[in-house]
């Protein structure tokens, strides 16, 4: 007798980012910005810097600037978003810090989603963005021998300022 014969559902292939990648931040007004994949990090997390709170129609909002660009101070973007809560995370060196966390849409390789995001200063890092665990899992795999497999950052030519003589 033969057994019944079950159909097995299986999941769409994933695909492969690597241990750093481009991304878009399209609420936050941000075109690019190089993200380290962590997946040491349960949380991303952005650079953010004159943190303020603000009460926006009865509920509290953080007003932040961005400098998406590594060891760079401009552009320099405004943003606004309502805090969604604090949460205590613990940095590489074991310190703990109560930071502001919202809530944002994220683009990677022509797939946009919505994730959690801590601001904290992160000058000194290596990378203004880390692209944590929660926001990969189940979307990609990671390569951590390749970067960049989302694509390259589209650089834009500056215009020439010369003027053509009269």
């Amino acid at each position: 007798m033969a057994l019944p014969r079950r159909r097995v559902k299986v999941p769409p292939p994933m695909p492969t980012i690597g241990w750093r990648e481009w991304l878009r931040l399209p609420d936050l007004g941000v075109d690019y910005i190089k993200a380290k994949v962590d997946t040491g990090a349960r949380t991303s997390s952005l650079h953010a810097f004159g943190l303020e709170e603000v009460e926006v129609d009865g509920r509290t909002w953080v007003r932040f600037q961005v400098h998406p660009e590594q060891r760079k101070s401009h552009p320099s973007i405004s943003v606004e978003l309502p805090l969604l809560n604090r949460r205590k995370v613990r940095d590489s060196g074991g310190k703990s810090e109560l930071r502001p966390v919202v809530e944002t849409s994220v683009e990677l390789m022509g797939r946009l989603w919505t994730i959690e995001l801590t601001l904290t200063r992160r000058d000194s890092m290596g990378f203004r963005m880390l692209l944590g665990r929660r926001a990969i899992r189940r979307r990609f795999l990671v390569d951590p021998g390749a970067s960049f497999l989302g694509g390259k950052r589209i650089r834009r030519k500056a215009r020439s300022k010369r003027r053509s003589e009269s």
